[in-house]
């Protein structure tokens, strides 16, 4: 099963959207909240080289932001990259 990670922040409309579109496909994610904790939003940085949120991993392999998860779903390659789920 794919698994699914996004880094989020509680104001950010574009987290929304981005836990939306997952949902909407029934694709199960593991949120990660990095409001007030240094240690996660470093982890984040670390992980996927932007400040930004949302960063999302699809089996540890960065996709990117809203925008990145979107295109990615219009052509296709988010049904291509969780197959079993």
């Amino acid at each position: 099963m794919a698994k699914i990670e996004i880094y989020t922040k509680f104001s950010c409309p574009y987290c929304h959207r981005a836990k939306a579109l997952l949902t909407s496909k029934q694709l199960p994610f593991q949120e990660i909240k990095i409001d007030g904790k240094f240690d996660l939003r470093e982890e984040m940085i670390k992980r996927s080289g932007r400040t930004t949120v949302p960063q999302i991993f699809i089996n540890s392999e960065h996709i990117g932001g809203f925008d990145d998860l979107c295109d990615l779903d219009t052509c296709g390659g988010l049904d291509y990259l969780t197959p079993d789920i």
